[in-house]
């Protein structure tokens, strides 16, 4: 009996008032297509998956879109990625680190991304991972618009759309990632 009580207790759980599906319904709305889950952004585009993913904080939780583009990989190896703005105040720049993997494949990345920072400096996202592993390139990128901000006290539901201008700059991003990917 002990056991269940703390397996309930550690188990991870979905949020207090969470509705799993209702920000990518909100999503698919603001995009216009009809199902956000799998879509493509152009007729010969990539297929874009999105997912939803929760972020817990005291009476409050925020759902968040993660974006995820998958490129064959031509080469061997596996590489864990990590992109994000710098600077304090204004954004100054671009951080890539290394999580994982092969350091030559991160120096090679490294290079070819220097093309990218230009579509990405503008792009307001929180979280941005490039894996490579299994033969398959896996660009996963968190958005701070397509999101939905819970609050409990005082009662708050509050959906952050993904705006004309942000999604231009998510679709040549994603383009960019494309070719940048395809190459190594």
């Amino acid at each position: 009996m002990l056991a269940s009580w703390l397996e309930r207790l550690s188990a991870p759980r979905a949020p207090a008032g969470y509705r799993p599906g209702a920000t990518l319904a909100r999503l698919a709305r603001n995009l216009g297509v009809e199902d956000a889950r799998s879509f493509t952004y152009r007729e010969d585009g990539p297929r874009i998956e999105v997912r939803e993913r929760t972020e817990s904080h005291l009476l409050m939780h925020l759902v968040m879109c993660e974006f995820i583009l998958r490129v064959p990989a031509s080469g061997r190896g596996t590489l864990r990625v990590e992109l994000q703005h710098t600077g304090a105040l204004r954004r100054t720049g671009l951080a890539c680190r290394l999580r994982g993997g092969d350091p030559e494949l991160f120096n090679a990345l490294k290079a070819r991304l220097v093309e990218v920072d230009s579509a990405l400096m503008p792009l307001d996202f929180k979280r941005l991972l490039i894996d490579c592993v299994e033969g398959e390139w896996r660009v996963s990128l968190e958005h701070m618009g397509a999101s939905e901000v819970v609050n409990r006290m005082p009662a708050l539901r509050r959906y952050i759309p993904l705006d004309a201008e942000q999604r231009r700059l998510l679709w040549q991003a994603f383009d960019l990632l494309l070719h940048t990917l395809q190459a190594l």
